[in-house]
C-alpha cells in the first residue's frame, strides 16, 4: 500500500531543504511532497527576491493552506513538520486530517508556560519590533547561528544559512507569543480529547529556538489523552538545525523507525485512513 508523507518546514527555511529527507523516504517506498507555506515561491532565490506573498500569513492561514492540500489526497497522509511546521502538524492531526504526525522541535502550542531565555533571544529579531507582525523578516548569519546553528561550526552554519534561509512572516511568532492570553488562539491544539493517529514529539537537547523544556511541556499537555499514542524522543547534542545539518540522517532514521513501529510503512497492512496520493 502506498503511503504519502507531507513535509512542512518552519520559519525562515525554504521547503526545498526537505529534499534529502524526501529522497530517503522515497527509497523506503513512501511517496512524498514538501509544499511551501502560502506565499512561498518555487526556489530559495525567488522567495528571497519577492517575499511579499508571505506578509501577514498567520498560523490559521498556514493550517488552512495545508488542509486544502491534504484534502486532495484519496486517503490521509503522514505529516512531518519542523519548528512551526511541527505546530501545524499537531493541528492537522488533532483535526483528524492526517494518519500520523511527527513534530520535530515544534513551536510551542497554547498552554505551554515555560519561556527560556534562549527561546526569547531567538525570537527577538521579529518580536523586538511590533511592526514585524504584518511583514516578513530575514535572519542574518549571526542570528541564524544563535537560533539554528549553535552546535555547528561557523562554516557549516553559514553554509546552511546561504543555502536554505528565506524571509519569514512575523505574524506566527506574535500569535504564538500571545497564545496563552488569547481565548481563540490559532496556536491552540486539542491535546486532551482528540481521537487521532499517533504523534511523535522530538527535541534536540541544545535547541535555542525551541528549547528541550518547551517540548517536554508540550508532551505533558498530552498526558491525559490515553486514547491516542503520543511519544517523545530526545536527540542529545542537537540544535534547531537538526533537520538540515550533517546529522540530519540520525533524526530521519529515528522517524522512519518510529513510523514502522506505528504500522505506518508502505509495506504494512492498510488500516483505515492510511495515505495514498
Amino acid at each position: 500500500m502506498i503511503k504519502h508523507v507531507v513535509f512542512i518546514h518552519g520559519l525562515w527555511i525554504h521547503s526545498s531543504a526537505w529534499r534529502p529527507w524526501q529522497d530517503l523516504f522515497e527509497e523506503k517506498g513512501y511517496t512524498t511532497s514538501a509544499p511551501g507555506w502560502p506565499g512561498d515561491l518555487e526556489t530559495v532565490e525567488a522567495t528571497r527576491a519577492n517575499p511579499d506573498g508571505l506578509n501577514n500569513q498567520g498560523i490559521a492561514e498556514i493550517c488552512h493552506h495545508y488542509a486544502d492540500i491534504i484534502a486532495e489526497f484519496d486517503q490521509k497522509p503522514i505529516v512531518v513538520g519542523h519548528s512551526f511546521g511541527g505546530l501545524i502538524a499537531q493541528e492537522l492531526l488533532a483535526n483528524d486530517l492526517v494518519a500520523a504526525a511527527v513534530a520535530i522541535d515544534p513551536a510551542p502550542i497554547k498552554g505551554v508556560k515555560v519561556l527560556p531565555f534562549a527561546q526569547l533571544k531567538s525570537g527577538l529579531p521579529v518580536l523586538g519590533n511590533p511592526a514585524n507582525k504584518s511583514r516578513t523578516v530575514a535572519l542574518n548569519e549571526k542570528q541564524f547561528k544563535y537560533a539554528f546553528g549553535n552546535v555547528l561550526t561557523e562554516e557549516e552554519s553559514d553554509a546552511l544559512h546561504a543555502a536554505w534561509t528565506i524571509p519569514g512572516p512575523g505574524r506566527p511568532l506574535f500569535e504564538d507569543a500571545t497564545a496563552n492570553f488569547v481565548r481563540n488562539s490559532p496556536a491552540a491544539v486539542n491535546t486532551h480529547t482528540a481521537v487521532r493517529g499517533p504523534l511523535l514529539l522530538t527535541s534536540g537537547t541544545e535547541d535555542h529556538t525551541v528549547p528541550k523544556s518547551v517540548t517536554v511541556a508540550v508532551s505533558k499537555l498530552y498526558a491525559d489523552n490515553t486514547s491516542s499514542v503520543t511519544e517523545y524522543h530526545e536527540y542529545e547534542g542537537k540544535g534547531h538545525s537538526l533537520t538540515l545539518d550533517a546529522g540530519w540522517r540520525d533524526v530521519a532514521d529515528d522517524v522512519l523507525a518510529w513510523l514502522a513501529v506505528q504500522g505506518q510503512t508502505p509495506t504494512a497492512p492498510d488500516p483505515a485512513g492510511t495515505a495514498t496520493p
